[in-house]
């Protein structure tokens, strides 16, 4: 099993642009950070000036040494011998290993060369240790970056020379109670540090010396160095290239989950592949990004799951509904073929109005109630005076309320109640509520409607003194197709009116619910004096 997951991790990271850019922008750091290193390379320039400063005290050591050997006040000529046995002197000083010393007169003329002498041995400077250090791989990115770096520096100034031309150069700009430094190149290319100090006898120079370093001894240091760099740098590669596969699976292989889970539910013939829902893998308990979109996908696949099934109920309720009207039609058109007396006909014929213009009503009320939500969607909430607008609808349904007889009472704040939200679809819930208590009263009975703020909402109230809703009815009343009418007025309403009232209200962010009014609230079992609605919405 675990086999397989790795197997299946490595597969998906292959496959995954996410994985492979998290894994290159990694290295694409790695690499710049190590080519600024080696770029800068501080470690040679501190060891060119390490070099430098110890290569002038070597030579000035060396000079001491013939100044000592030098008689006080008789004439010397260095070409001559007079005074000083100058292959003595040199045959007795220790030089570093490759170093070069050479001896001219006070003319200039080059005399003798540590090359043409037997010196004393040469200090071990390794301590007996050797820096070559380097493996096929070290050496193949060391000269990577040589050829990387004679491309972007070119080759350093200087002309790549012997080190006795360097030597003799030096000594020709030579002047009394200076020492001359140089750094060259000789034939090979390696790097040379050169000195050049005067042989003083009093106050006179006598003659001078010239003292070479070994030929690419500094290169050799920072070639080691380097070599250590890029051997880090080979380990810091491995590294980061684990760790951005971990990386890559914590982040490309769940988002490719995700992202499966998704477009399985998009196929076109997803139902065929697997009857069940799409399940989208439950990752809210990471507490990341990855985590946030796991479960807002699920809320939204939840939420569109949720909208087919309310979907599918309403046209299973639709089909119902259209029925019933349609049988008493087909019924209505058949009874009518057969009658022979006009007064049966005229019956028939007003069976088949009532039922066409109910079918009219509830295709329209359909077509209302299946455009609310995206039209709900596009609509844009604009602030307006909700006392205003329920008091104008009062007025005017208070006139319908008053013609059958059934007292009218407006109960408003005088001052304004603002609100931000759709003034049309909010005017059309309360024309809904209103409209309904007239129609369940009856001559004698009254209606009342009024409003008053409760902290941050604001409650506006229907209420009714007509028969009140029947107990098992109050959990009924806001679902889709839901009436029950008196008699007189069965056909008239589609039952929907309550269903998109309440879709309406809740859009706004309120609540609406409906309740029986009642001689004392500890009294449930008495007979109910009428209806209420309540609609509470945010301010």
């Amino acid at each position: 099993m675990s086999k397989r997951r790795e197997t299946r991790n490595l597969i998906s990271l292959n496959r995954s642009p996410l994985a492979r850019k998290i894994i290159i922008f990694n290295l694409l750091a790695m690499v710049v950070l190590v080519a600024g290193v080696l770029y800068l390379n501080p470690f040679r320039d501190s060891l060119v000036v390490q070099r430098e400063n110890a290569i002038v005290v070597e030579a000035e050591l060396v000079a001491d040494v013939f100044e000592a050997r030098l008689p006080k006040t008789a004439p010397v000529n260095l070409a001559a011998g007079d005074g000083i046995d100058v292959v003595d002197t040199l045959s007795g000083i220790q030089l570093p290993s490759g170093s070069s010393l050479y001896v001219f007169d006070a003319a200039g003329n080059l005399l003798i060369s540590s090359d043409d002498v037997v010196t004393a041995p040469p200090a071990d400077v390794t301590g007996g240790h050797d820096d070559t250090r380097s493996t096929l791989l070290t050496d193949l990115l060391s000269r990577g970056w040589g050829w990387a770096s004679s491309l972007i520096h070119g080759d350093e100034e200087g002309a790549k020379v012997s080190t006795q031309v360097i030597a003799q150069d030096l000594n020709a700009e030579l002047r009394p109670g200076v020492t001359r430094m140089d750094t060259r190149r000789d034939t090979s290319g390696a790097t040379i540090f050169s000195v050049a100090t005067g042989i003083y006898q009093g106050d006179r120079i006598v003659g001078s010396i010239a003292l070479t370093s070994a030929a690419g001894e500094i290169d050799h240091l920072v070639r080691v160095e380097r070599e250590q760099v890029l051997q880090m740098f080979v380990i810091a590669i491995i590294v980061s290239i684990g760790l951005s596969l971990v990386l890559a699976s914590t982040i490309a292989n769940p988002i490719s989950d995700l992202a499966a889970a998704a477009e399985i539910g998009g196929e076109r013939h997803a139902r065929k592949v697997s009857p069940a829902r799409v399940r989208i893998p439950d990752l809210s308990a990471r507490p990341d990004e990855i985590g946030r979109l796991s479960g807002a996908l699920r809320g939204m696949v939840t939420a569109l799951y949720d909208r087919i099934d309310a979907n599918e109920q309403f046209a299973a309720d639709v089909s119902h509904e259209i029925k019933n009207p349609l049988a008493s039609l087909r019924s209505a058109v058949a009874s009518l073929r057969m009658v022979k007396k006009e007064e049966h006909r005229e019956k028939l014929l007003d069976v088949i109005d009532h039922d066409v213009r109910r079918l009219d009503r509830l295709v329209s009320d359909i077509s209302n109630a299946s455009r609310l939500d995206s039209e709900l969607v596009k609509e844009e909430e604009e602030p307006f005076d909700l006392i205003h607008m329920v008091d104008n609808l009062a007025q005017y349904l208070g006139d319908q309320a008053k013609q059958k007889g059934v007292d009218f009472i407006i109960d408003l704040p005088a001052d304004p109640i603002v609100i931000n939200g759709l003034e049309g679809r909010l005017a059309q819930v309360f024309v809904n509520l209103i409209s309904n208590a007239i129609s369940f009263s009856e001559e004698g009975d009254a209606v009342r409607v009024w409003a008053r703020r409760r902290d941050h909402r604001v409650l506006v109230v229907v209420e009714d003194t007509g028969p009140g809703i029947p107990e098992e009815a109050l959990s009924k009343v806001f679902k889709r197709f839901y009436s029950q009418r008196p008699e007189g007025q069965f056909g008239d309403h589609s039952g929907l009116g309550l269903a998109i009232s309440k879709q309406i209200v809740e859009a706004h962010g309120g609540v609406i619910w409906a309740e029986n009014i009642r001689p004392t609230d500890a009294d449930v079992t008495s007979e109910p004096l009428g209806a209420r609605f309540v609609v509470g919405l945010p301010f």
